[in-house]
């Protein structure tokens, strides 16, 4: 079980979806598209129409050479669209952030979950999902998007290995297993083959009782073998990475297109979970 504020979400009985909202005006993406408290509610909607669920909302950007806010600027830019969206949907609502200072503002409005991608296990993190009984996704990323680092144990080692460091600090801090989630960091430090390696050997990261995110969402390695360079036109593509993520025990796909995720989920569900 993975119990994120409001939510449960059972592991093991389907693969759920996580839809991204990216405030920003420059994500790579979809930058700029939905950076207004009524532009975000529309496609929050959207996205829980289409079957969502969890929205996952994004304030900074984390593509290669972005422009990094402030803890307080991202606050500025988040909490106007967190208001506007907890007030219209009916399911959980996630805030990627590395920022205890925004993580707290925004559980203390009512999300459900914090994704850090800042790479390391933020014990001040972990007792914020504590306090307010949230969900807490911790992000293998030793060095940041766009940088890739050097794994002499392989990379998929080395990832089991961090989530068992994850998961022994989240204990000693009181956070219980069903709170944390683990996300293996596609796209971040890694190279082309090392994501594809973490695809092959996914299996390898799952542990029971703590979920496991995967987020290839349109991402560089998907263009890299494809050919697309246009990361609008990925989402074929991602739908395949996301697959093989599934049949290694993926609980949750973080995606940008909800509706091909979810019918994608749903096929790979049945092959491999029976459902």
């Amino acid at each position: 079980m993975f119990k994120a504020g409001k939510y449960e979400f059972p592991l093991g009985k389907r693969t759920y979806i996580m839809g991204i909202l990216n405030c920003t005006p420059d994500s790579f993406s979809d930058g700029g598209l939905y950076n207004s408290p009524e532009k975000a509610v529309k496609h929050a909607l959207m996205m829980q129409e289409q079957g969502a669920d969890i929205i996952d909302i994004g304030a900074n950007s984390t593509r290669p050479d972005a422009i990094i806010l402030s803890g307080e600027e991202e606050k500025k830019r988040l909490l106007p669209i967190l208001e506007a969206v907890l007030g219209k949907v009916s399911v959980a609502v996630s805030v990627d952030t590395f920022y205890p200072v925004c993580a707290e503002a925004a559980l203390s409005m009512g999300a459900d979950i914090i994704n850090d991608i800042s790479g390391v296990f933020n014990s001040d993190m972990a007792m914020l999902a504590k306090k307010y009984g949230a969900g807490y996704v911790v992000m293998h990323n030793p060095c940041g998007a766009g940088v890739t680092a050097q794994y002499p144990n392989g990379v998929v080692s080395e990832i089991r290995e961090f989530f068992l460091d994850a998961i022994k600090l989240a204990e000693e801090c009181g956070l219980p297993k069903s709170s944390l989630c683990l996300d293996p960091g596609i796209g971040f430090s890694k190279s082309v083959e090392d994501n594809f390696d973490i695809l092959r050997e996914a299996d390898k990261l799952k542990f029971s009782e703590t979920a496991l995110l995967f987020a290839g969402s349109r991402k560089r390695f998907i263009g890299a073998v494809s050919g697309v360079e246009d990361s609008r036109l990925r989402d074929p593509g991602t739908v395949a990475a996301h697959t093989a993520a599934i049949a290694g025990g993926a609980d949750i796909i973080r995606v940008h297109d909800v509706e091909a995720a979810v019918q994608s989920a749903r096929v790979a569900d049945a092959i491999y979970r029976r459902v």
